[in-house]
């Protein structure tokens, strides 16, 4: 995503206070060398949040993450070059320099974040805007759970002074997860305060909720549910961690209007999905999740799909010419043009949702569902999850026969109608109720897996839902690729030629086929 603001240009890069010795010349003569003053060299946190929510979507939540994590879970498939090395696990999946990128990025974020938390704490600059400070907590928990969801004990508390300290330590993903969780409470407790410095509240500068207070304690909320329910494998005491995922879930998003969703991306500010398969055409429609749809009579399977004449499949079936076109997971041959894609990598203006409603309800259901709750009364919550996820896929549906770059070419051709109301009313109570009344859990985690699959970065949590299943024990989806899965990424390289103890770490990167991070079972 490109910015048009010479400010957060500057942000984007990285370019805050960097101090620099010189042994000659005066300091006063050197300091007027080189000096832009249309360009600051420090800004005010509220400045520098707009480019930490900016970053949180586009790189943490958007990007190569979701992208690779993609072809893992089964929505899309990997069908060219290095994505295709992916979906085949030759390399990619272990090499430190696969998520180097990401890892760069998302350690970035954290540091601009740590900035806004430092800039309003006590003592800062802006002491005093305390919900600017609570935003920035929210934001600097939800990238330091990302980063240890993905890549298990990662350096934090000795990371940020690189002229102290080169080669940090790694922290324990069990003490990350307990910051993670103090940083939410904190900002609970510090958002209603509101912004009384005098340099004035964040309100114009958040991309996310538009200066809500309200909602981003419903965020937090929100991911205190999700969080929550990854630890469901190692808490003691189960039945209350999943009273807690309620509480926290009840006290989120009331509706899809609430939701965290990132949605500024045009024509020059593209949805990070569409962006790497415009530039690189290398993901492919997936067999595994469309079987999935076909076995349910899902409708989303006459909108998901597109052949390589960009028509919309309208007529997906077992059997008939558009799902020969269908790539085979871990199966497939390295082509491009060839397969079907999913609708969605044309999505070019969708939001990405750092955190849906709908999840927020599928965590609901499904601890709700583990207590043993009645299913009369799971069923609300489940068809509610259902509703808001088929409506958000069919906003990226509808940005993708309105994307304003293949406008130029054509467009997508649209071939089917849209989901109403009324259809997402008669494929729950005709195919999915009588699959949930026989299966509920399995039919909470497939309803969990379709709906996250599309344009809005979810796949990353789809893969860390699949790995707390399996955790504890429940093969809840069906994945048909038969090479390994990966258990979790490799660190960066940037990390394991410089600092020993993640070279240590990292060995050959063979361990991201054999050791679970530890909220699923593993030690590190």
């Amino acid at each position: 995503m490109r910015f048009k603001n010479n400010l957060y240009k500057l942000l984007a890069l990285g370019l805050l206070v960097t101090p620099i010795a010189f042994s000659s010349c005066s300091e006063d003569r050197m300091d007027e060398i080189n000096v832009n003053p249309d360009n600051p060299t420090d800004v005010e946190a509220k400045f520098l949040l707009a480019d930490v929510i900016t970053g949180t979507a586009v790189t943490s939540v958007g990007g190569d993450l979701n992208t690779y994590l993609s072809t893992y879970v089964e929505h899309e498939v990997g069908t060219h070059n290095q994505l295709w090395n992916a979906e085949h696990r030759d390399g990619e999946p272990q090499n430190a320099t696969t998520f180097n990128n990401s890892w760069v990025g998302i350690y970035q974020v954290i540091r601009n974040a740590r900035i806004v938390v430092q800039k309003t704490s006590e003592g800062g600059p802006q002491e005093g805007n305390y919900s600017t400070l609570g935003v920035g907590q929210i934001l600097l928990a939800y990238n330091l759970a990302l980063l240890t969801d993905m890549y298990g004990d990662v350096p934090y508390s000795e990371a940020f002074n690189p002229f102290e300290n080169k080669t940090p330590n790694l922290d324990k993903q069990s003490a990350l997860y307990t910051e993670v969780f103090a940083l939410l409470d904190a900002a609970i407790a510090n958002i209603p305060k509101g912004d009384t410095h005098a340099t004035g509240g964040y309100g114009s500068h958040d991309f996310l909720f538009k200066g809500s207070n309200a909602k981003w304690l419903k965020f937090a909320y929100g991911l205190k549910a999700r969080y929550t329910m990854h630890l469901l494998n190692t808490s003691a005491n189960k039945t209350q961690t999943l009273e807690d995922v309620i509480e926290f879930a009840d006290k989120s998003f009331a509706n899809a209007s609430e939701e965290a969703a990132f949605n500024v991306y045009d024509e020059q500010n593209l949805n990070p999905l569409f962006d790497f398969q415009w530039s690189r055409d290398g993901l492919a429609a997936s067999k595994s999740i469309a079987d999935k749809m076909i076995e349910r009579n899902d409708p989303r399977r006459s909108r998901n799909f597109t052949d390589p004449d960009w028509n919309q499949v309208a007529d997906l079936s077992t059997g008939n010419d558009s799902y020969s076109l269908l790539a085979p997971n871990g199966e497939n041959e390295q082509v491009q043009y060839t397969y079907l894609t999913s609708t969605f990598v044309f999505s070019q203006t969708a939001s990405t949702q750092l955190l849906s409603f709908h999840e927020v309800q599928f965590l609901k259901a499904e601890a709700m569902q583990r207590l043993g709750r009645s299913t009369s009364s799971i069923e609300p919550v489940l068809k509610l999850a259902i509703e808001a996820a088929i409506v958000n896929a069919e906003k990226s549906i509808a940005a993708a026969f309105a994307a304003p770059t293949l406008a130029q070419y054509g467009g997508v051709t649209e071939k089917s109608d849209a989901i109403t109301a009324e259809k997402i009313d008669a494929y729950f109570q005709q195919e999915v109720k009588p699959l949930f009344l026989a299966s509920p859990l399995k039919e909470i985690a497939v309803q969990k897996y379709l709906g996250a699959f599309g344009a809005s970065g979810e796949s990353t949590e789809t893969f860390n839902d699949i790995r707390r299943w399996k955790a504890l024990g429940e093969n809840l989806i069906e994945l048909e690729n038969p090479n390994k899965f990966p258990l979790r990424l490799p660190y960066g390289s940037s990390e394991t030629t410089t600092n020993p103890n993640i070279e240590s770490a990292y060995g050959n990167g063979d361990y991201v086929y054999s050791e679970n991070v530890w909220w699923a079972g593993g030690t590190r």
